[in-house]
């Protein structure tokens, strides 16, 4: 009896997510699938968002690094003009290297790949922007996020994060409208490529949603480094003059930039895909409702990564998308706990990394310890730098387990996947301490804080952010 089906899997969406969960399901579990993508290959992660954009910052650190130079001995040490043209050139060119690697890999493992966009029609049945139709046992939706404009007149006039790496040259004066970690890390490179940057957010303190005390020190470095950042404020209005833009901002002021840029969150990319119409339920934001399997309400059709609005993070849509192609097509049933997922953020000199419960999320579910180091790097102490590492351990009073890790020091990020680990394991407050220490190294302080700086001792959390002073 014939297949009723054109194939087993149709994935929508060529990131990383997508791309993981047909390659492991045609690959390993002996699937026929099929993916369609109408941009290219690897998605926001590889084209658009964490790799030219770490390579950016690293593109904008060579300053730092120059005068850090001349702190240690090296007088003549210069970084000269930056050629944005070059860079742009071949960044450009590794995007491309990356994304055949992307469609090449799909293809060997012997996946089709339709280069278009595609909608769902119905449960087992999607549409391609050339009309044909293809049927499939079972959909993926992997779509992904979108940046989000704030609705204000003339916003069509400010740039989102997608833009920036078509530029044709850089802006003398930029304005970074946001709070997030987007915002933060483009602040940080605009500023380290030499734009006079300034940055406005809503809030209080950037980076909503992280711990207290690690948000107000990364807003302290941004103004630190020469950064115009002015919180409690908003854009209202924005109007071309010129080649520039005029904002106006909720305080009635007005100033004029050669570039906007809004860091002003990202939707899940949902719009336009026939979900609704077949039957699948979407949240308030339009994020595909899915349970732990990544499964939606309708047994059919499936969803990873950020159009699912769980973890909004690249390894995270990996995972998923692996963990779905092992229990769908290699009756491998499992699924990722998204409680203990590490993050950085890409900000210098200093990174943010963190891992498990903020000291506010901690102290709301108990009594808890806090061990915290608060002090001046040998290698940046030594080159001059006033920059100050922090680095903190929460940990609960009833079982001593590490509930989180908060890290803000010269390679955060790198630090923090190795403490991710022993999060993961459930590692206790004794685990760390017979740690022996490699030294000198700053990582050698999550292994030898002995007492707690401070506790809580109920549901509430006190504030934390005068500890940013120490």
């Amino acid at each position: 009896m014939s297949d009723p089906f054109d194939f087993d899997l149709f994935v929508i969406g060529g990131g990383s997510g997508g791309v993981r969960a047909g390659r492991i399901a045609v690959s390993e579990h002996g699937a026929k699938v099929a993916l369609a993508e109408e941009s290219r290959m690897g998605g926001t992660c590889v084209i658009r968002g964490c790799v030219p954009k770490k390579l950016m910052i690293y593109a904008a650190s060579h300053p730092a690094a120059a005068a850090e130079a001349r702190g240690y001995g090296w007088p003549e040490a210069q970084v000269g003009r930056f050629d944005w043209p070059a860079f742009r050139g071949k960044l450009h060119a590794e995007l491309d290297r990356l994304e055949e690697i992307y469609e090449r890999g799909f293809l060997v493992a012997g996946g089709t790949l339709f280069k278009q966009r595609a909608r769902i029609v119905d449960p087992h049945m999607v549409e391609l922007a050339d009309g044909r139709r293809v049927s499939a046992r079972q959909i993926l939706v992997a779509t992904g996020g979108r940046p989000a404009l704030p609705d204000i007149p003339g916003a069509e006039f400010g740039l989102i994060s997608d833009d920036l790496f078509d530029l044709e040259t850089l802006p003398r004066r930029v304005l970074v409208v946001g709070g997030g970690f987007i915002a933060c890390e483009f602040a940080t490179i605009f500023h380290g490529l030499g734009c006079e940057t300034v940055m406005i957010h809503r809030g209080d303190k950037v980076l909503r949603g992280f711990d207290d005390e690690m948000r107000v020190r990364v807003g302290y470095q941004l103004e630190g480094i020469g950064i115009d950042l002015r919180l409690g404020v908003n854009a209202t209005r924005l109007e071309r003059r010129g080649e520039g833009v005029r904002v106006r901002f909720d305080d009635g002021r007005t100033e004029d930039f050669d570039a906007v840029m809004f860091a002003t969150g990202r939707n899940p990319n949902t719009e336009g895909l026939g979900l609704e119409e077949a039957g699948v339920k979407l949240g308030r934001r339009g994020e595909v409702i899915v349970d732990r399997w990544s499964q939606t309400q309708i047994p059919s059709i499936y969803a990873v990564g950020d159009v699912t609005d769980r973890v909004n993070l690249t390894p995270v849509a990996i995972r998923e998308g692996h963990a779905f192609a092992d229990t769908v097509f290699g009756a491998q049933p499992r699924f990722l706990d998204h409680a203990v997922v590490a993050s950085a953020v890409y900000t210098r000199p200093n990174e943010l990394g963190t891992v498990g419960l903020t000291e506010e999320q901690a102290a709301e579910r108990g009594p808890v310890e806090v061990y915290a180091a608060h002090f001046s790097g040998m290698r940046d102490k030594f080159a001059g730098s006033t920059s100050r590492v922090a680095m903190k351990l929460i940990v609960c009073q009833t079982t001593l387990r590490v509930l989180g890790v908060h890290i803000f020091a010269p390679e955060a990020g790198e630090m923090i996947q190795l403490a991710a680990i022993a999060i993961g394991m459930g590692a206790t407050k004794a685990d760390f301490d017979r740690t022996v220490a490699v030294h000198p190294t700053l990582a050698e302080e999550i292994v030898t804080l002995r007492h707690p700086e401070r506790r809580h001792a109920g549901p509430q959390a006190d504030t934390v952010a005068q500890a940013a002073q120490a």
